[in-house]
């Protein structure tokens, strides 16, 4: 009897200690309770549901509302905190759109983060100022972003390695499809000489050779001066500007004033920062470039 116990301790000691080096030896894989992946903003969620649909025990939480917009200058709540201590992973745009990541990395000093932009070079901001984030409202950018994070994803879960590549290649068909759509209405615009309400669209603009020649507002938050707008208008008529582009985010009585002493029409062109949760979200990224495609026919044509 007391030999049967003995052979029993070293079967339970032994079972304990494999299952002790199994979790060791693959550290980053899904756990049995499933792996949380909070995103810090809207168009960083979209990518990350699309490179994860369908694969078992992964869950994405988005950090902020679907309607916050840019993160320039958000300031991380308790709540917020509280959901990225039980995080397993962090996703961000990076290129300086979360401010809070100093502060953040010194109260949660193990939070592991990916950031989508790493690598990707980044333009300067207006009169050369810090870099500017907006990588992802580029086709391109958001491709580049769609598959470091994939990649960065494998690294950390090998067990799903081949399935988030597996997603991100068919997510970036999509994307390379939809920009060729894109330059194929764009590319041959007589003129794309433009106002845009503030640094959102550079990449973009990059992208589809359109010419941003002035910007209304460098942070969206702030009013030009009067001086700001008469030279606006200044450079509208030394131009030949098209059209006004203004932002759905944000409501500002400047491009009014500016369209009604230029004469231009004011158009609504969506960096996809907010969006709708219940409403076809894997492909909101797409369906929203589209609708700015038919803005730019509109407006350029």
């Amino acid at each position: 009897m007391k030999v049967s116990k003995k052979i029993c301790v070293i079967i339970m000691a032994g079972m304990l200690l494999l299952t002790a080096c199994t979790v060791t030896s693959n550290p980053g894989a899904s756990k049995e309770e499933g792996t949380t992946i909070v995103t810090s903003f809207y168009p960083i969620y979209l990518h990350t549901i699309n490179i994860t649909k369908g694969i078992d025990g992964i869950e994405v939480i988005n950090m902020t509302q679907p309607q916050t917009g840019c993160l320039h200058d958000y300031q991380l709540s308790p709540d917020n905190i509280k959901t990225l201590e039980s995080a397993d992973l962090f996703i961000i745009n990076g290129g300086g759109m979360e401010g809070f990541m100093d502060k953040l990395l010194s109260q949660i000093k193990d939070l592991k983060v990916i950031d989508a932009s790493e690598n990707i070079k980044l333009l300067e901001g207006e009169d050369g100022h810090d870099a500017n984030p907006h990588v992802w409202v580029s086709i391109s950018g958001a491709i580049e972003q769609v598959d470091h994070i994939a990649k960065e994803l494998g690294r950390f879960d090998e067990a799903n390695k081949e399935l988030y590549s597996k997603n991100a290649r068919e997510y970036i068909e999509k994307l390379e499809k939809l920009k060729k759509e894109m330059h194929e209405s764009l590319d041959n615009l007589p003129n794309k000489n433009i106002i845009t309400f503030h640094e959102a669209f550079p990449y973009f603009a990059q992208e589809f050779d359109l010419n941003i020649v002035a910007t209304i507002t460098e942070e969206a938050n702030l009013e030009p001066s009067a001086k700001d707008l008469a030279d606006i208008i200044s450079t509208i008529e030394d131009n030949k500007v098209k059209a006004i582009f203004i932002e759905p985010q944000f409501t500002s009585k400047s491009p009014d004033l500016i369209s009604k002493e230029s004469g231009l029409g004011l158009y609504s062109l969506d960096p996809i920062v907010t969006g709708d949760t219940t409403n076809n979200i894997e492909d909101d990224y797409i369906n929203k470039m589209r609708e700015n495609l038919k803005v730019l026919e509109e407006a350029l044509k």
